[in-house]
């Protein structure tokens, strides 16, 4: 229970009175509190597009993920934009912690916002499947990437990865595997296959600019991760 609560503490803004463990352990839930984002997302969109259209609930729905998770994916995001156009890896990890917003970290929330709306908006009316899928692979991409990097800083993400333990990591990314199979088994394999190939070329970007990771990869894989499997989920013709 305690690793229950450490997860929903971690990852939402849930007012929990409870103790939580560490996010080392509690990472075993990253994947179910994607899931419950994801099935709840689905079911108000379906309720909202029937009263105000589908734009309109399908951008209110994206307003309370961010709201819901304290825009933490959306700070890594907008924080690992920011380095991007940095040379210098001293330079890169200055502005990692600068809580401040770059212009490309915020053209990259504008984008991620907007790519996430336009994509729910050509979802089923009730996305139930797609949601869940994308938001509990997207979570158990951000665990594993703690997994297999390594920590840089001594921040809370450096912390989180450097207390992450095999057994859980590999139980997580089976739950991010699992979750692919929501859909069919074509569309599955496509879904981890894209997945597969955004966490590489993440990994490899974060380990040869910063010589590893930090909460704001973390994040960053996170919400990437989200988006691309939205797009794709958008738009199944397309891909499969």
């Amino acid at each position: 229970m305690k690793r229950l609560i450490g997860a929903i503490r971690f990852l939402t803004i849930l007012p929990l009175r409870w103790e939580g463990a560490p996010p080392g352990q509690s990472a075993l839930f990253f994947p179910l509190v994607g899931a419950v984002l994801g099935w709840v997302g689905a079911h108000w969109y379906g309720f909202l597009s029937a009263w105000l259209g589908a734009s309109l609930a399908a951008l209110l729905i994206v307003a309370a993920w961010i709201w819901i998770t304290g825009g933490l994916h959306e700070d890594g995001l907008a924080d690992v934009a920011d380095a991007f156009g940095q040379r210098s890896r001293d330079r890169m990890m200055a502005v990692l912690k600068d809580s401040r917003i770059g212009s490309f970290g915020a053209a990259a929330l504008i984008l991620a916002i907007l790519i996430r709306w336009q994509a729910l908006v050509r979802m089923p009316a009730l996305p139930v499947a797609e949601l869940v899928a994308a938001m509990t692979m997207s979570r158990a991409a951000l665990v594993a990437m703690a997994w297999v990097s390594r920590p840089v800083g001594q921040g809370l993400g450096a912390q989180f990865a450097a207390s992450l333990t095999t057994i859980p990591a590999l139980l997580v990314i089976a739950q991010g595997t699992g979750a692919a199979f929501l859909m069919d088994y074509r569309g599955a394999i496509m879904l981890l296959a894209v997945s597969a190939a955004v966490f590489f070329a993440l990994n490899r970007w974060f380990d040869a600019r910063l010589g590893g990771i930090n909460g704001d990869c973390l994040g960053a894989t996170c919400l990437i991760t989200e988006t691309v499997l939205l797009v794709m989920l958008s738009c199944r013709n397309c891909f499969w």
